[in-house]
């Protein structure tokens, strides 16, 4: 069984994402905080917490 001594050090920043103008923000999926994306952004939609989170769960998931 392999281990990840990774070390975490600061995290990354996430990605910016696209601009958006008023209008209704995505809820997370994970906390069910408004995002910074728009509402009809397709895919998962995280706020950046969770983004790097869910980074640092899979990062050492082999």
């Amino acid at each position: 069984m392999s281990e990840c001594y990774a070390d975490p050090g600061e995290p990354e920043p996430a990605p910016a994402p696209p601009a958006v103008a008023d209008g209704p923000r995505a809820d997370c999926v994970l906390c069910g905080k408004p995002t910074e994306y728009p509402a009809e952004r397709p895919g998962m939609t995280m706020c950046p917490v969770c983004e790097w989170l869910e980074a640092q769960r899979t990062a050492c998931s082999g």
